[in-house]
């Protein structure tokens, strides 16, 4: 059961890479990837910058004076969005779209959409959960302002696997990507 389950996974995702291929071309393909960067990044940033702000409007209703710190807890999760960006407007610098000069093969339009990938996906994850991290370091606020340093510290460890996948996104983009 498990291998024609493997079968229909199989063909199912053939089949969604030749609709892609023949469909969209390469330049299509590449797109949906600078795109990817863009949107799922963006997307955890947007919802971790949300959540935290959520917390820290809680903790700065009962005490206003506690804001400023609060505010840089807040906005440590929208960096991630600021990283896919930057990897789209690399992609598509690379692929020519500024330039009117895309021509891209399916194969080159693949590479892109895969070079785009680590960066979406773990500043999609990373944005999340620096908010939670975040969260936890507002509650060091109230109870603790003076601790506010340590406070800092926590959410910039989930940042480092953020600036990983911005860093793997800009090298493939860079020297594997062959245009």
């Amino acid at each position: 059961m498990l291998v024609l389950f493997g079968l229909l996974v199989s063909f199912l995702a053939l089949g969604t890479a030749a609709f892609f291929g023949e469909v969209l071309g390469g330049n299509g393909i590449a797109l949906i990837g600078a795109g990817l960067a863009v949107f799922l990044s963006g997307m955890g940033s947007t919802i971790g910058v949300g959540i935290a702000g959520e917390k820290a409007a809680g903790i700065t209703a009962e005490d206003p004076e506690k804001f400023g710190r609060l505010l840089l807890l807040q906005a440590l999760p929208g960096t991630q969005g600021i990283y896919g960006f930057l990897v789209g407007f690399l992609a598509m610098f690379r692929m020519g779209a500024f330039s009117g000069g895309m021509n891209l093969t399916i194969d080159q339009g693949w590479q892109f959409l895969f070079a785009c990938l680590p960066v979406a996906i773990t500043c999609l994850v990373s944005g999340l959960y620096q908010a939670r991290v975040s969260i936890a370091g507002m509650d060091i606020v109230a109870k603790h302002p003076e601790e506010s340093g340590k406070a800092l510290i926590l959410p910039a460890m989930v940042e480092t696997y953020a600036v990983l996948g911005l860093l793997a996104s800009v090298l493939l983009l860079m020297f594997a990507v062959k245009v």
